[in-house]
């Protein structure tokens, strides 16, 4: 089958490219010798993914990218790893009902090898055509999780999954096994390896999908045999102290684990779905300390501001943002600077994420009557310098929060609001009074995570017009002056998971209450009202910070717009 002749009548039809374009290709082929194919590549008049799905759809066969995609190890016993490096295929899912085996190839005509593998499998095989880079690189990565044989082993153990689920003596005995312990304990060390956050254990109709979050964005990495489900998930509830018997409600607990030199606090949540229970597993690292705030981001007017208000005596300093935003490590840093042997620090949180040495930390437990709000009360009577109060849900909190900065403390908290501007509207719609507010309110710190531009294959690129225009409409006075600055992106290579970031860094604003902004505080201005007077006294917006972070290389404009568009 000539691919030469029939691509460029399928290009045309695409829009991909046009008339013209292939008449002149057609020319250089027969001037030059060069094939149709290696003109286009050469030329950059078509991606390689557009090639490849022309390709597939000449050649008849599926076109599969395997990026993202979690690859049972149950399959891969199927198709040894030498047979997968020297044919570049990858098996990646089974059809149980048709016995039929799905398999990524470079060549999916390449009919010999196609049988080859049907005699190794035993299974029929159903070929699909993807990029050489992404099958060599799956392989790199499936294969070396070495769950092979612990996965072939525990289905063994548990052949019928519905039995196990009847028979609590079965599932006793395979939880304690080997096997078991082993992809518990791979899930886990794949999770410290990539530097994930959080881990999903979550069941599908036929199989188990796993999870890992890795710089704030979900990854698949792995998939499960539906029957092996049970025994994992009561295999990670006994670690983390929790009834395995107890399916139907949802369950909290937290175990440690070791990993090389690192340690990790796990904290690990149930939740029943139609499918089985899901885990999500939440992982604190023990070691490696607290990062100081010029490491999370922070710098110029908005690091200056926040040192400002946290060398006062007493009043409040609230960081706000969603959920995931980083709030709770900003506060640590800015924690681990104070705590002095001179200072009691105490914290009220929900929960206690990291332990520090020399801070009296403390777990609200509201089924002891341990609230937010019983916890000010009673840590008053501590005799504090400095309070720290997890998150300020409600006016009872907000009021005690504001009478412990009033009696000369100096009071730490979250607020789930977008902006800083937004924060002040917010207080006052929690109860607390103008007067008071412009009394205590130290400084206001909004914050989102982005992801960092990869070191290891970070490159410059020269950006759209348009793209240059919104960065200097968003920076105004803020933008460098004199030639154009390239911007940069990471191309993706092996330290990053082809992701092209690797790390995380915040953006930041921060209002100061100055005397201007307490006037207006005091006239309920509204969120909008404030802003432009902070940015009159010069208030670097979230969004500016993150395109000054584009500009030095650190981050994206897409990861800046993806955290901070309005």
């Amino acid at each position: 089958m000539d691919l030469d002749q029939k691509i460029l009548p399928i290009l045309i039809s695409k829009g991909i490219i046009s008339q013209s374009i292939a008449d002149e290709v057609k020319q250089i082929s027969i001037n030059t010798g060069l094939s149709i194919v290696e003109i286009l590549l050469k030329k950059s008049l078509i991606a390689e993914d557009d090639l490849l799905a022309v390709k597939a759809e000449i050649y008849h066969v599926p076109f599969l990218s395997l990026v993202g995609r979690g690859i049972s190890p149950e399959i891969l016993t199927l198709i040894p790893e030498p047979v997968a490096r020297k044919y570049k295929i990858i098996p990646f899912e089974l059809d149980h009902p048709t016995d039929k085996l799905k398999v990524a190839m470079v060549d999916p005509l390449d009919l010999p090898t196609v049988e080859f593998l049907e005699q190794k499998s035993g299974k029929s095989i159903f070929p699909y055509l993807a990029k050489e880079v992404e099958i060599l690189e799956k392989i790199e990565e499936v294969y070396t999780a070495g769950l092979s044989a612990e996965v072939t082993e525990a289905l063994k153990d548990t052949a019928d999954s519905e039995t196990a689920r009847q028979d609590p003596n079965l599932i006793n005995k395979i939880i304690k096994e080997a096997p078991v312990s082993k992809i518990v304990a791979t899930i886990l060390e794949y999770a410290m390896r990539s530097r994930a956050s959080d881990i999903h254990i979550e069941p599908h109709e036929t199989r188990t999908r796993v999870r890992y979050r890795i710089d704030g964005i979900l990854h698949e990495r792995l998939a499960l045999p539906k029957s092996v489900h049970e025994a994992v998930i009561s295999r990670i509830k006994i670690l983390s102290d929790m009834k395995i018997d107890e399916r139907r409600t949802p369950q909290d607990g937290r175990f440690t684990f070791k990993f090389g030199g690192d340690e990790v606090d796990l904290r690990v949540s149930t939740l029943p779905t139609v499918h089985g229970e899901k885990v999500v597993i939440r992982l604190l690292k023990k070691t490696g300390g607290i990062p100081e705030l010029p490491e999370l981001g922070l710098r110029g007017t908005t690091l200056k501001v926040l040192e400002n208000a946290i060398t006062r005596p007493h009043g409040i300093i609230l960081v706000t943002g969603p959920t995931g935003s980083g709030k709770t490590t900003t506060l640590y840093s800015v924690l681990s600077r104070l705590n002095t042997p001179k200072v009691n620090i105490v914290t009220l949180e929900d929960p206690v994420e990291y332990e520090i040495s020399g801070l009296n930390q403390v777990q609200i437990n509201p089924a002891a009557g341990l609230t937010f709000a019983n916890g000010i009360r009673s840590f008053l009577r501590q005799d504090p310098n400095i309070i720290l109060v997890g998150e300020i849900r409600d006016g009872e909190t907000t009021g005690l929060a504001v009478q412990a900065a009033l009696t000369g403390h100096l009071v730490f908290s979250t607020l789930h609001t977008n902006d800083a501007s937004t924060a002040i509207p917010r207080l006052l719609d929690l109860g607390a009074e103008p007067f008071l507010i412009v009394s205590v309110l130290n400084a206001v710190l909004a914050q989102r995570i982005t992801r960092r531009i990869c070191t290891f294959c970070k490159e410059s690129y020269t950006p759209l017009p348009a793209v240059i225009t919104d960065i200097k409409q968003v920076l105004g006075k803020l933008f460098p002056e004199g030639k154009e600055t390239p911007l940069y992106r990471g191309k993706g290579c092996k330290e990053c998971n082809n992701t092209g970031y690797l790390g995380r860094i915040g953006i930041f604003e921060a209002i100061n209450v100055t005397a201007s902004l307490s006037k207006m505080i005091i006239e309920h201005a509204t969120a909008g009202q404030i802003e432009k007077q902070a940015l009159e006294e010069g208030l670097i917006t979230m969004k500016q910070d993150g395109y000054l972070k584009v500009l030095d290389g650190t981050t994206t404009i897409e990861e800046v717009i993806r955290v901070a568009q309005e």
